[in-house]
This record gives structure tokens, sequence and C-alpha cells, in this order.
């Protein structure tokens, strides 16, 4: 009987001096962006994205966000007219942002107005956003995204074709 509680005993020490808690197993169960990500196939989903590609400045979640034919507008307000850019030209600058910012902070607010179907939706939303490059150089920005989300099939994931930028800047 002695012999095997001293069984029991080492085998226990054996089996426990394998497992590390601070070195958790590898988890191979499926795994998606849907997982950590907002759901793209929902408009909300997007907005989180959205909101998630600023306060982290990724580039590539933000692109995932845009349509090929994306097209961004805004007013020139010294100038008085619109003025609007492409996906390429939107991604550079938002880029540009990214780089130089050293804090990014979204804050998307009520929605507005939000109108359409499965598969072409409306949302004009407003939104805060604080851009801070230096202590001591912060910009805030607010106002509201018009913004037209766009998908070929209900199963897809929403894209945005069109931002309509009516902010104070």
């Amino acid at each position: 009987m002695k012999s095997f509680f001293l069984y029991i005993g080492i085998s226990t020490v054996i089996f426990f001096s394998c497992i590390n808690p601070f070195a958790p197993s590898f988890d191979d169960s499926p795994f998606t962006d849907r997982d950590v990500l907002g759901d793209q196939s929902t408009i909300e989903g997007a907005f989180t994205n959205f909101k998630l590609s600023y306060t982290t400045q990724d580039t590539l979640l933000y692109g995932r966000l845009l349509a090929p034919d994306f097209v961004f507008v805004y007013t020139d307000y010294d100038r008085g007219i619109d003025v609007s850019w492409g996906r390429d030209e939107d991604m550079r600058a938002t880029h540009r942002m990214f780089m130089s910012a050293n804090n990014i902070d979204l804050i998307w607010n009520e929605i507005i107005t939000q109108s359409g179907d499965s598969l072409r939706t409306s949302v004009r939303r407003s939104f805060n956003l604080t851009v801070s490059f230096t202590a001591d150089d912060v910009v805030s920005i607010g106002g509201y995204a018009n913004l037209l989300f766009e998908r070929s099939d209900p199963e897809n994931l929403w894209k945005i074709t069109r931002w309509t930028d009516e902010s104070n800047f």
C-alpha cells in the first residue's frame, strides 16, 4: 500500500511539473477575424472595425473597409468647393495621419439617419475624433460622417463606397 501512494505521489509530481501555468497550451480551435474584430457583415460591425482601425492606427484593417471604387468627399471652406479623391489617395492620406500621430481616439455617437436595404445602406452618424501628434499638438474634430455602405450579396461584408465628411475641420 505504501508503494501505491509513493507511485501516485511521484506520478502527480511528474505530471504537474510538466505544466507551465505561464505558457498555456496552443488553442487549435477554428479562429476567424470575426472573433476579434467587429462583424463586418453588419453595419455596426463595420463601424466597430472603423473605430478599431483608427485607434490602433492599422491601415490594413482600414483598407478592408473601403470598396475598390471608394470616394471621399469633403468641403474646402477656404475655397468654397467640395473636394473628392479615390481609395488610393485616401489610403495614402490615412497612412500619413496614422504614421505621424502618437494617439488617435475615434468615438462614434448616435446614428442620425439610416436608410437602405440588405445591399446598399446610407448612414449619417456623428463622431468625435481626437488626433494627438505631440502633447502640445492635439487636433479635435467633431461632426458627421455620411457613409454609403454597399455589398453585392447579403452574405458578403459591407464596404464603404462613399464617405462625405461633414465635420468642423
